[in-house]
């Protein structure tokens, strides 16, 4: 009996940690592919400029293709407070909105990442239409990964 007892406590320990692995899981394998890709992009404005715009609309369409897009407006809505406070968040929630669609409609991965590409190709600097990629002016970008 002691041996079921201790294999049962074992299992009662192990099923939070593998739901924590797997949760774990998925974040990393979007990130990875975001920055696979950023790092290959070599655009500028790391933070605010267009590296920041498809990392951004990037991530969004990973998450909108794999997932849903209902999860990219949570996560808009609770990372980035839903674009209220100042232009950083409202770049940042615009690009996820479009990175959403895109990823949504795409036919294939491979789509989705030329799609989310040429969008932000097509960007412009404070752009008003809520189908083009923006960013914020050169003189607030910042040259970081993040």
């Amino acid at each position: 009996m002691p041996r079921l007892a201790a294999a049962s406590r074992f299992r009662r320990w192990q099923w939070p940690v593998m739901v924590a692995v797997v949760l774990a899981a998925y974040p990393t394998f979007v990130l990875a592919n975001v920055y696979w890709k950023f790092f290959q992009a070599d655009l500028p404005g790391g933070r605010n400029g267009p590296a920041d715009a498809y990392r951004h609309s990037l991530a969004s369409a990973i998450v909108a293709f794999t997932l849903s897009p209902r999860c990219v407006d949570w996560v808009t809505a609770v990372m980035e407070d839903d674009g209220r406070g100042n232009a950083s968040r409202a770049m940042d929630a615009h690009n996820n909105r479009i990175g959403a669609r895109l990823g949504a409609a795409a036919p294939s991965w491979a789509a989705m990442q030329r799609d989310v590409r040429a969008a932000v190709e097509h960007g412009a600097v404070n752009a008003a239409s809520t189908d083009q990629i923006t960013w914020l002016a050169p003189m607030a970008w910042q040259e970081r990964i993040y």
